[in-house]
């Protein structure tokens, strides 16, 4: 069935070489078409799932109380000057006339409110009305002397396009305006924060894309020198690229954090498979006629590279486990990406060569094919070559190659109780790698919106809460209330980082004079008193509230902390009958996420160990089958080692790491194995066909592997650190892999070797 496809790919490539490349440049179009439909997502449905229960109580948390709030930080000489106080009064009036605005606060109005409904005309009387108002309101709205902050709540429930929107009008606004000389004002809030991420990530996706294709051209100029048009696979690569990006706009698929990492991935995993289909083409085009060598290197290097690429998407297929729905997308791109790589340089390259009428250069001795019989031409240890030519000296590190892998095939033992060791330590110091879910800590440090939040957290305090929903039948019945109060006045005594709290129990006491009502008929009363607008932030209507619980500034951990202690306090006092008390919000969303990442990252590994497994066997059915299993297992242990030495954290991205070392450690194990198999079943010699496996392809996977490690470096060109983070952790699996295809694989081919001997001679003396 395989075979039968690949030869009728080729045998059409070799009959209408024109209207294949047609086609690949139709797909091309599509995919360039399809690009346009991409939009980048940075919100909260990039953690959790929409459709969800957890998802559902954000959406509605959202809808019904999360009014973001964007604020002008106003940095003056002196901000309590009448010409600055009138310039943000006139600000606050042009504001509050944007549409989905809900209200703009400011030092001003408190002014006004005190004034009979009018600014100070002198500076003493307002330095007189500021000295005298409650410290909490000064440390709101006048934090320092020479600064001061225009609040502007935003209408709840609103998209990140309209927010987006409403930022560019007030950014507008401000611009628009003439600020006393000496003045400066910047934006800041959740709004400006996400919009500026969401910029920055696709400015850096196009870094990102542009730095792996300049990398990719640099090292096909050096490491591919040996064949005719050596930038080929480059020109496949972005083919594929393109068609990956326009296949993910017309599914749907937008950009998020994880997504944009995702390409360099691409890049580099679908260059291996470009330079392979090159290499061999070049190789059989040395050999006979062109449309012989578009046959021999769809049929015979074909197959054997998708097995492996299919290997690989088992690791991608596993992330799909996770609950985190931006990991899930990594996922599902990666495995769009390389299979699509996989067939434009499969189909692609072949029908370039035959319409550019390839003609390979000098026989340099170099050889980097790999699949059945590939490199058949190149010295071995005969003294002669394959086909009968006198034996050439080889170059030093294919010598090097060959005698390592002999040396380490007669002493397999030690090699595996080293690399089994270090795995192990690995394993047992992964839990101890720290997780880290803030988004504050994935954008870059000179982000301006990030560093006006720190700005602002640093003179007002932490400016996130911990909510709680409440939701039942009635939550205005008098016992609620006096239950909102007992669970209020609790928390506060027993977790010094809560400093307030608020609901409606709050406003019911307040507007009634600091004192808790007797009777329903008077919680009813005072309920219809309090303001309609104050009611909303707390109360959607008789069967969904809000207890919201203002903190210090606190880290992932301590939220999450803070999170079980809570969720046990609600255990310990008991809401009443029909009444559910849940976390919601960044509360909840961020350290969940903490959660899911931590779980998921250990399943993700397991299942792509299974995954790759039952790949494996099911698709060759041989023993040793089971040997790419036994390298991965430690390249899976050694990632982990290094990532404690140089100190990096899990993150959406690294959290992949296990299960995407063992779709690319897959590949390259995979194919060590199909070589030494094709040369054991010649040679009936396990160190011999070792040897001859390691001589013919080890170079070509070292080739591979570099390009492959030079595409996953263009992640360290990105600004964000959890991408940047990711690029390093990527390398480091990169290099592993290699050392444990190259170094480690004969080891573990030479036990298995010996032991199908030893099978074999027990089962001839039993017959």
């Amino acid at each position: 069935m395989i075979s039968r496809l690949f030869e009728g790919i080729a045998h059409t490539i070799n009959r209408h070489p024109k209207l294949v490349a047609a086609l690949v440049l139709v797909v091309f179009c599509i995919g360039l078409y399809g690009m346009t439909q991409i939009s980048m997502q940075t919100g909260w449905e990039t953690y959790v799932d929409k459709g969800s229960p957890a998802g559902d109580l954000q959406e509605k948390y959202n809808t019904e109380f999360k009014a973001d709030t964007i604020i002008l930080i106003i940095e003056a000489g002196d901000p309590l000057s009448p010409e600055v106080l009138s310039y943000i009064d006139n600000l606050e009036t042009d504001l509050r006339q944007q549409q989905n605005i809900k209200s703009a606060q400011s030092i001003t109005d408190v002014l006004k409110a005190y004034n009979g409904g009018k600014l100070p005309s002198t500076q003493a009387e307002t330095e007189r009305i500021v000295n005298s108002l409650p410290q909490s309101t000064k440390n709101l709205l006048y934090p320092s002397n020479v600064l001061t902050l225009v609040q502007i709540k935003l209408t709840p429930g609103l998209s990140e396009k309209v927010q987006k929107s409403i930022l560019n009008n007030v950014d507008a606004v401000v611009k628009s305006s003439s600020p006393p000389p000496g003045v400066k004002v910047e934006l800041s809030g959740s709004p400006a924060f996400s919009q500026q991420m969401s910029s920055g990530l696709m400015s850096n996706m196009g870094i990102l894309i542009g730095g792996a294709l300049i990398l990719m051209i640099i090292t096909m100029g050096i490491l591919f020198s040996y064949v005719r048009h050596r930038f080929m696979p480059v020109l496949l690569v972005a083919i594929g690229l393109v068609t990956s990006l326009g296949l993910m706009g017309l599914f749907g698929i937008n950009l998020n954090m994880a997504v944009v990492g995702a390409f360099p991935v691409l890049i580099g995993l679908g260059i291996d498979y470009a330079i392979q289909f090159h290499a061999r083409f070049d190789e059989e085009a040395r050999k006979g006629s062109l449309e012989n060598a578009v046959f021999i290197t769809v049929t015979r290097t074909g197959p054997a590279v998708m097995y492996a690429m299919l290997a690989t998407s088992m690791g991608f297929v596993a992330m799909y486990v996770s609950t985190v729905p931006m990991i899930r997308s990594f996922g599902v791109v990666s495995i769009i990406g390389i299979n699509t790589c996989f067939w434009v340089s499969c189909i692609g390259m072949p029908t370039l060569g035959l319409l550019l009428n390839y003609q390979p250069k000098v026989q340099t001795g170099q050889c980097y094919a790999v699949g059945t019989d590939a490199c058949d031409s190149i010295i071995t240890d005969t003294g002669k070559s394959r086909n009968g030519t006198k034996k050439k000296e080889a170059f030093s590190y294919a010598r090097f190659l060959t005698d390592t892998s002999v040396l380490i095939a007669k002493n397999p033992v030690p090699v595996l109780l080293i690399a089994a060791l270090v795995a192990l330590i690995g394993f047992q110091i992964d839990p101890t790698i720290p997780v880290e879910s803030s988004e504050n800590a994935f954008v870059p440090s000179d982000m301006p919106a990030k560093i006006n939040m720190d700005k602002v957290t640093r003179v007002i305090g932490a400016t996130s809460t911990a909510d709680l929903l409440v939701q039942g039948s009635r939550l205005t019945d008098l016992e609620t209330i006096r239950w909102m109060k007992e669970y209020q006045d609790y928390s506060l005594s027993h977790h010094p980082e809560i400093t307030g709290a608020n609901s409606i129990a709050t406003y019911v006491i307040e507007y009634n004079g600091g004192v808790m009502p007797e009777t329903q008929a008077e919680v009813d009363h005072i309920i219809e008193r309090i303001p309609e607008e104050t009611k909303k932030t707390v109360l959607a209507d008789s069967m969904c509230g809000l207890i919201r619980f203002s903190t210090i500034d606190l880290s992932m951990d301590q939220q999450n902390s803070l999170k079980e202690q809570v969720k046990n306090d609600i255990e310990f006092i008991e809401p009443p009958i029909g009444i559910s008390v849940v976390p919601t919000g960044n509360f909840e969303l961020m350290t969940s996420l903490l959660g899911a990442m931590s779980e998921s990252k250990d399943t993700m590994t397991i299942l792509g160990f299974i995954f790759v497994f039952a790949f494996l066997i099911i698709v060759y059915r041989h023993l040793h089958a089971v040997s790419p299993i036994i390298p991965i297992v430690f390249i899976v242990g050694w990632n982990a080692v290094m990532m404690y030495i140089i100190g990096l954290t899990y993150n959406p991205l690294t959290a992949t790491l296990g299960s995407m070392t063992i779709g690319v450690a897959a590949e390259y194990t995979i194919l060590v194995m199909e070589r030494y198999a094709e040369e054991e079943e010649r040679l009936h010699d396990p160190i011999a066909a070792i040897q001859e496996s390691v001589q013919k392809i080890g170079t070509a996977i070292t080739v591979s592997g570099l390009a492959t490690f030079f595409g996953f470096s263009a992640l360290c060109l990105a600004t964000f650190p959890i991408i940047s983070n990711f690029g390093i952790s990527t390398l480091i699996a990169v290099g592993f892999s290699l050392t444990g295809a190259i170094f480690v694989m004969p080891a573990v081919l030479s036990v298995i070797g010996q032991l199908s001997e030893w099978l074999e001679k027990r089962k001839h003396a039993s017959a």
